[in-house]
């Protein structure tokens, strides 16, 4: 298992939309983090930024992600409409949405 954060941009006038769309997520969704091997999955906001942080119980998180988007048109949507509202950080990798973050402390 690995712990993942991420952080990037919430356009400010999109607020109040993509907290909507989080408190009434497509099932379809659910399951499909599930089934690819994301567990604990949080979205935290903060002034203008959004971070996420979960916990991934594969071997491949980058494949498991392609998978997910690529075999099912209801996560490819759900995407669409996220990435409408978020700006990614200019420094994140290449290849990269949301910027992933170094853990640097961590305690059960």
């Amino acid at each position: 298992m690995t712990r993942h954060g991420q952080i990037l941009r919430l356009k400010p006038e999109r607020l109040r939309e993509y907290k909507e769309y989080h408190a009434n997520t497509w099932p379809e969704i659910l399951d499909a983090i599930k089934k690819h091997n994301i567990r604990n999955y949080s979205i935290y906001y903060k002034d203008g930024y959004l971070f996420a942080c979960f916990e991934y119980l594969g071997n491949d998180l980058k494949a498991d992600m392609a998978k997910m988007i690529a075999s099912n048109p209801r996560v490819q949507k759900w995407q669409d409409i996220m990435m409408s509202m978020q700006e990614p950080l200019e420094t994140r990798a290449e290849g990269e949405w949301w910027a992933e973050m170094e853990e640097v402390f961590h305690t059960d």
